[in-house]
């Protein structure tokens, strides 16, 4: 039964508003050429809020009002039927059965009875509104679909053999992808395009889809660290694999050789730059994916982990007009982002940069980029050559893994230029032995040479859920401490590590999101004299630390003390070949 009195007259009476505020509204109504409702403009006067006007119109009809939706206690089965399309145009939701036979659904216009008749025939219930602020609802919606979305392997088991799709766009959008569950989708269609919904959600860097004998594996990489997802069943490789394969461009009939190629997808604003990589398996192709997010990419020097003790030195090298900066680790250490970010700090209209990659992972603006093309001969040498003569100040090569580039690098930096570069080694002081097994002479080495630069990526622990706890002589011994250095740097001797099951917000890990570890050797004339003579790097080594170098292990046990990360962590990432 609705409620006789006019909006204004309800405000009233709740103390939301006077007579005077009313006849204002109302006599500037009469004159709003927009012809808009009394609601939006006592709301645009700032004489009411719109859940002022939305309680008083809640009142008025005899609905029930809310002015927010707790997600976490949301039935998602009832969206089982539905899709996000829907929902969003409409503006609709439903969130919590009241009984077996009854729904209250969520709603910006209560009034909408052709609407809430469509969910209670796709529901099988008899629903009843409740109205919502706008913002609040749209919201809620979202979220909604964005949880529903992560039960991955929800409709493997009724997935039918279906014919290959062939014509789908590349860019994806976060919509279509969230939309992809419904029936209108072929289903293998909606399960590849739900692997990017989740791997974006939770961070991946990589998604692996590993043909078995008798099932497939997918797992991503998070944090460095490869994490099984689902299991779907053998007959859909083919599927999947055609799917992941048209996305990419590659040719989905050459199923014998490794292929290479992209995918560029959007989701809520972010560009995601997705390489795909295949190659047959014994039991399969196998297809590898790197994501890369730009907008994830730290371009800040100062955020990416270093030490006060590190960051100083680093400022001062990479603002030096010439030399060569040399950043080792493995693969997935971090060594792009720190090349980057060091190259964003020196960037100035009055520098030209130029830098030779494989690939190019993100484009920076105002820096020159190439990317190798060894089809056609485009090396690191031969790039570096032809840049030479494009009067660079500064250029980065993406690997120094042969002589000629590495004596390209050489002359380049004696002639004046800033080099920056990496190089796979264990540690700082093993780069320049790198150097010398390539066959450059030692004492050009010592002469171009003005750093060397070892990282690592260490996983954080969650703010959320790290449980602190006393360590024993022999757990801080593992990573070189003592207990006076613990005692002196920490709270009691109280350091921290993940809880066992993880919460909500790390994904049940213990750990989120990572950072950067560094060990950092600026060549001085002692350490220079050593690698004249060709010295071992462990020489090399103690020498540096003499004069104050910090190595991985040093500054992993500082982020230990200091509540960033885990013992076990530093030395998992600081042992033989850790990553």
């Amino acid at each position: 039964m609705y409620n006789r009195l006019r909006i204004g007259e309800i405000l009233i009476r709740a103390g939301r508003a006077t007579n005077d505020d009313i006849d204002h509204i109302l006599r500037l109504q009469e004159a709003d050429k927009e012809k808009r409702k009394f609601g939006a403009l006592a709301i645009a006067e700032g004489i009411v809020k719109e859940e002022d006007i939305l309680g008083a119109l809640a009142a008025q009809i005899d609905c029930g009002f809310i002015n927010e939706i707790n997600i976490e206690e949301l039935d998602l089965t009832l969206l089982e039927h539905l899709q996000l399309g829907f929902c969003r145009d409409n503006l609709v939701l439903p969130f919590s059965r009241q009984d077996d036979n009854h729904i209250l659904v969520a709603s910006y216009d209560p009034l909408d009875f052709q609407t809430l008749d469509k969910i209670e025939l796709v529901l099988d219930k008899e629903v009843t509104a409740v109205l919502v602020p706008k913002a609040v609802l749209t919201e809620a919606i979202n979220t909604a679909f964005d949880r529903k979305s992560r039960f991955l392997g929800a409709d493997l088991d009724q997935l039918e053999e279906a014919d290959t799709p062939y014509a789908q766009e590349a860019l994806v959008d976060i919509n279509d992808l969230l939309e992809a569950e419904g029936d209108d989708e072929a289903p293998v269609i909606g399960f590849v395009n739900s692997l990017f919904v989740q791997s974006v959600r939770d961070r991946a860097s990589d998604i692996h889809i590993e043909p078995g004998e008798k099932e497939i594996a997918v797992r991503f990489r998070i944090d460095g660290v490869l994490k099984v997802i689902t299991h779907p069943p053998k007959r859909f490789a083919s599927s999947i694999v055609t799917r992941i394969k048209i996305m990419a461009g590659l040719n989905i009939a050459e199923k014998r050789l490794p292929q290479d190629g992209r995918i560029r997808i959007k989701m809520a604003g972010k560009d995601i730059d997705i390489r795909v990589a295949t190659a047959p398996m014994v039991h399969g192709e196998r297809i590898t994916m790197r994501l890369l997010d730009k907008s994830a990419l730290m371009l800040n020097v100062r955020d990416i982990g270093f030490a006060e003790h590190d960051l100083s030195r680093l400022l001062k090298l990479i603002y030096k007009p010439n030399g060569i900066i040399l950043v080792t680790g493995p693969t997935g250490s971090g060594k792009t982002t720190t090349l980057y970010s060091s190259l964003s700090e020196i960037n100035r209209p009055d520098r030209n940069i130029m830098t030779i990659e494989n690939p190019v992972e993100y484009q920076l603006a105002g820096i020159n980029q190439m990317q190798v093309n060894e089809k056609i001969d485009l090396t690191f040498a031969t790039g570096l050559r032809s840049y030479l003569r494009h009067d660079p100040d500064i250029i980065m090569v993406g690997e120094i893994r042969d002589t000629e580039t590495a004596d390209m690098a050489i002359q380049a930096s004696l002639t004046g230029h800033l080099v920056f570069s990496t190089l796979h080694t264990n540690d700082a002081a093993g780069a320049f032995a790198r150097l010398s097994d390539m066959g450059v002479e030692p004492f050009l080495v010592a002469s171009s040479v003005i750093c060397a630069l070892a990282q690592r990526l260490v996983r954080r622990l969650c703010k959320d859920c790290k449980v602190p706890f006393q360590p024993t002589d022999e757990d801080i011994g593992e990573i070189g401490l003592d207990r006076e250095t613990l005692m002196k740097y920490t709270t009691g001797g109280t350091i921290y590590h993940p809880r066992e099951g993880g919460c909500e917000e790390c994904n049940h890990v213990g750990y989120s999101g990572r950072t950067g570890i560094y060990e950092l050797l600026e060549l001085n004339e002692e350490i220079k004299q050593l690698i004249i003579k060709n010295t071992d790097s462990g020489t090399i080594k103690k020498a540096a630390q003499r004069n104050g170098m910090f190595t991985l292990q040093d500054d992993g046990a500082l982020k230990v003390m200091r509540g960033v990360t885990s013992i076990s962590e530093v030395i998992r990432v600081t042992s033989e070949g850790g990553h």
